[in-house]
């Protein structure tokens, strides 16, 4: 059975991730950590510093704030680490590359195993469809609660493509100002906030008289909880190194 520290065990994404490994019977959460109050069926402490438990993985869908002794601890315990966690300073994600060093460590700025399917059928698309003169623009929605725009995954899906396309692209968010004929060499990336969505995006390739649409719709926070619990799966047992879902889902 593949052990579990739960670093964050009663956020937003607690239930969720508690439920998929108790209805898992290779997997058990041995520990939990939070500074907020809450039952569990497993020891719950303040900080990471003071678990007792021996565990193979660490899933952590806690905060920034508490990278440092998550890190420490990883290194020292050689326990993996699936960071789910966002937001880090570029200082912070140096801590993490030097970190991996030492032991595995899995980031993704998704854990949707969706996500990170699409992310490979990008790449293909745009092997074929950009050097055919296809223009790319990508569409995501989020609930009226969300800060930041646009978001990590928008940006992810962008960067995939870019990346494939060999740098060619320059990002667009507003073309309020413009008033031109839609350059070749750029991705618009457009916001939407409203409701309680949850996530959607949509990537567009748009051709002459013709368009394909990749697009990935999440109804519940569920499938990030199901997509780090099975990066937990795969990372535990792993050597020292830098990991994401890409190679998780192969």
């Amino acid at each position: 059975m593949v052990r579990v520290i739960f670093c964050g065990c009663f956020g937003r994404m607690g239930n969720a991730v508690r439920e998929i490994i108790r209805d898992n019977a290779d997997m058990g959460i041995v520990a939990g950590v939070d500074i907020t109050e809450g039952t569990a069926d497993f020891p719950v402490y303040n900080t990471i510093t003071e678990v007792k438990e021996k565990a193979d993985v660490i899933i952590d869908f806690s905060s920034p704030k508490a990278l440092s002794s998550l890190l420490e601890y990883a290194t020292s315990k050689n326990v993996p680490i699936v960071l789910c966690t966002t937001g880090f300073s570029e200082e912070q994600l140096a801590d993490i590359k030097a970190a991996s060093e030492k032991v595995a460590i899995l980031r993704s700025a998704n854990m949707s195993l969706g996500i990170n399917t699409m992310v490979k059928l990008l790449k293909t698309a745009t092997e074929i469809l950009a050097s055919n003169g296809y223009d790319i623009e990508i569409v995501e929605r989020h609930h009226n609660q969300k800060k930041d725009a646009p978001s990590g995954t928008a940006l992810l899906l962008a960067d995939a493509i870019n990346d494939t396309a060999e740098g060619r692209y320059d990002y667009v968010y507003d073309r309020s100002d413009r008033r031109e004929v839609r350059p070749k060499n750029e991705i618009g990336i457009s916001a939407v906030r409203g409701g309680s969505i949850v996530g959607d995006h949509d990537v567009i390739f748009a051709g002459l008289d013709e368009v394909i649409e990749i697009s990935h719709r999440a109804y519940s926070r569920s499938v990030f909880a199901k997509g780090a619990v099975s990066a937990a799966a795969f990372l535990a047992g792993k050597p020292a190194g830098m990991y994401d879902m890409g190679d998780v889902v192969g």
